[in-house]
């Protein structure tokens, strides 16, 4: 039976690979964000495929009740929830914007928490709201400091919180889930691509090999960190994997900073540090009335 030290180890891995994803799309950046988005999305399709004969669940895709209506609805919500989260982060990435996606999943979280105020009458107390207000001052000293809504943030961190809103209602694990939303977002990138490698004149003849492989390598890049960290998710408590969750806004601030160089100015100190708080915040609120043993 597995550990919990296999299992940190897997999560840990996933959310590394999701922390360093600014390095492979800006590998990309050359390329128009909905172009990478449409082949991020097919090779994604074809790599969850792959996996999931791999780990020995092929069988579940061929079975109806995985297409019964109510579960293709709720997929395509999802999945176009995953490609506005994309997306945006693609083009953040090429747009030297990794800054903001670091702050945008930092914010995530705390974003969930108020779609589950507004959406599912979840109730708070008074530590969480203290939590969001001080993510949302955050956010406010960068609006106030640099006269600009900081959209790319707030993009990111609402599109993840309604895509995990939408999931948690979905009867699918994240691997299946994974390959629906890309099977139906499957038409809608294919029928983009058709648009911009014919009516446009474009043609991907003017990639390199290097491109072609590095647009394959988005997929894999999408599909694998899903398969650890569902396999580590089956392992760890729900506390352990919420901590681990924040490797992934941890490494693109340090690529951002230390990598990119993108300007840190002393208002993007002071806003990351009222979000760091209201983060630890809510995770010491959230410890604090968890059901001793659960998870």
């Amino acid at each position: 039976m597995a550990g919990p030290t296999e299992g940190v180890a897997l999560g840990v891995a996933a959310t590394c690979i999701w922390g360093m994803f600014p390095l492979l799309f800006k590998t990309v950046a050359h390329i128009p964000a909905l172009e990478v988005l449409a082949h991020r999305s097919a090779w994604s399709l074809a790599f969850a495929t792959l996996l999931m004969v791999l780990a020995g669940r092929w069988r579940e895709i061929g079975q109806r009740p995985f297409y019964a209506l109510r579960t293709l609805k709720i997929m395509a919500l999802s999945g176009l929830a995953v490609a506005l989260n994309w997306g945006i982060f693609i083009w953040a990435v090429a747009h030297d914007q990794v800054l903001q996606s670091s702050l945008g999943y930092y914010i995530s979280p705390l974003m969930s928490v108020v779609l589950g105020v507004v959406i599912l009458r979840e109730r708070l107390d008074v530590w969480a709201w203290g939590a969001v207000a001080l993510a949302a001052s955050g956010v406010g000293v960068l609006v106030i400091s640099f006269a600009m809504v900081p959209w790319v943030a707030l993009g990111l961190a609402s599109s993840w919180a309604i895509y995990g809103l939408v999931r948690k209602t979905a009867p699918v694990g994240s691997l299946p889930g994974l390959y629906l939303e890309t099977l139906l977002l499957l038409p809608v990138a294919l029928g983009y691509m058709a648009w911009v490698y014919g009516a446009s004149g474009q043609a991907m003849t003017t990639w390199s090999w290097g491109d072609g492989g590095l647009m394959a390598l988005t997929g894999l890049a999408t599909a694998l960190p899903l398969l650890l960290f569902a396999r580590a998710a089956r392992i760890l408590k729900l506390s352990t994997i919420g901590l681990l969750m924040y490797i992934v806004p941890t490494g693109q601030f340090a690529l951002a900073v230390f990598i990119f160089r993108e300007p840190f100015t002393q208002a993007h100190l002071a806003a990351f540090i009222l979000i760091w708080i209201g983060l630890a915040i809510y995770g010491w609120s959230s410890s604090r009335t968890r059901i001793p043993g659960g998870g």
